[in-house]
């Protein structure tokens, strides 16, 4: 075990302790992770492990932090405190192996820019920013749209799709990253059935060639079906574990509180521990 796998994390005494050590094969570990906007926390002190070679889902009510802890466990926003790991190495060393697909909400979808050119960005860290794209990274670009669905809308302004287009396009994108891990925030937010049971499909492909993918997800009822691991937050880590013994009655009441109905909750916990 190296020293970068066995972070220290300062307790709510002040004190700072060794924490848990770090798997090697975990795709994401957060350890004592906290983010601040302003004087509210907004996730703290959160110990987070991913499974590598599954579909994780982060879930929890509105303003739970779930896409802070996304974007700073990515680097996107500044953690005030707390380590990230990506395969047992420390963040800043293993960037090059992540991949991020945004809200669609935080995108300029009025850039004038074309889907070909958003999924080639993709390719920007194997060309260099200013390096030249080669007939082959084109052709690799052209393959991802294919590997969505979006084949002939290689040359459409982005702005001119539709949402659920649209999501498949940054999905593409990431797809030419040829990351090993895949970090998605909300990909089912706003888009149709079809683009949703397209994009579930694409994620499966790539948990079957060995890739971890974490994904912010608002809908409880397809927690069961999607994903293997659950981590359930609301500001701090409620629970985490396999969808089979993690996604629960009590733990989301824990996760939710009053903001569920206690008939939903029942039935969903039905869901996830009967199937």
């Amino acid at each position: 075990m190296t020293r970068a796998a066995q972070p220290h994390v300062a307790a709510e005494d002040g004190a700072v302790r060794l924490a848990a050590p770090v798997p090697a094969d975990a795709a994401l570990v957060t350890r004592g992770l906290t983010v601040s906007y302003g004087e509210k926390p907004a996730v703290f002190s959160v110990d987070a492990t991913f499974p590598g070679r599954a579909m994780s889902a982060i879930i929890g009510p509105n303003g739970a932090g779930k896409s802070t802890l996304l974007k700073a466990a990515l680097g996107v926003i500044p953690r005030l405190s707390g380590d990230v790991f990506v395969f047992g190495q420390p963040l800043e060393q293993a960037r090059h192996r992540i991949a991020y697909v945004p809200q669609r909400a935080s995108v300029d979808w009025d850039f004038p820019t074309t889907v070909m050119d958003v999924v080639q960005m993709g390719l920007y860290r194997q060309a260099g920013l200013l390096g030249r794209l080669s007939g082959a990274m084109a052709e690799k670009a052209r393959d991802c749209l294919r590997r969505v669905g979006m084949a002939d809308f290689g040359h459409r302004q982005i702005g001119q799709l539709s949402g659920g287009q649209q999501q498949r396009v940054f999905l593409a994108r990431a797809l030419a990253q040829d990351a090993d891990l895949y970090l998605l925030d909300e990909p089912f937010a706003g888009v149709d059935a079809a683009t949703e049971r397209a994009i579930v499909d694409v994620l499966k492909l790539l948990k079957a060639d060995g890739k971890a993918v974490i994904a912010v997800h608002h809908d409880l009822s397809t927690v069961r079906g999607y994903f293997d691991h659950v981590f359930l937050i609301n500001v701090r880590r409620i629970a985490e574990g396999p969808v089979a013994s993690a996604f629960t009655t009590e733990n989301l009441r824990a996760t939710y509180g009053g903001r569920l109905a206690a008939t939903h909750l029942d039935q969903l916990a039905v869901v996830a521990e009967g199937a």
